[in-house]
């Protein structure tokens, strides 16, 4: 299965929250799932952390090695991305969120995510 992980959900997985529920654990922590994190979601990461508006386990330069580990890929920005992103009505005002629904329609991958405003675009979602 392919899998676009949330930050949010990325993040839980990060730091070991119990918020997330432990089948989404599971599926990212199978390693013969496909799982992807937006390059997005990191630049969302770094801005959080830097503004003191969230706190990691660990130093933000860990998060490279916390991806290699779990078999994580970044999901970079496309063209065809932001001409998804051109496309969305505004039921979702965070621009991260945006631009991880709009890889996901473009990519055809369900998202990881307990934001039920993303059940607005008709993208998929994985959360149990």
């Amino acid at each position: 299965m392919n899998l676009l992980l949330d930050t949010h959900t990325f993040i839980w997985f990060l730091n070991g929250d119990i918020q997330l529920p432990t089948p989404i654990k599971d599926l990212i922590s199978d390693t013969s799932n496909r799982c992807l994190l937006s390059i997005a979601s990191i630049w969302e990461i770094a801005i959080k952390s830097s503004l003191k508006k969230l706190e990691l386990q660990g130093d933000f330069k860990q998060i490279v090695e916390f991806l290699d580990d779990n078999d994580i890929e970044v999901l970079p920005i496309t063209f065809e991305h932001i001409q998804q992103l051109l496309l969305q009505d505004f039921h979702h005002r965070d621009p991260f969120d945006r631009m991880i629904i709009a890889q996901a329609l473009t990519e055809n991958i369900p998202i990881a995510t307990k934001d039920g405003i993303f059940e607005k675009y008709g993208v998929a979602i994985v959360w149990k």
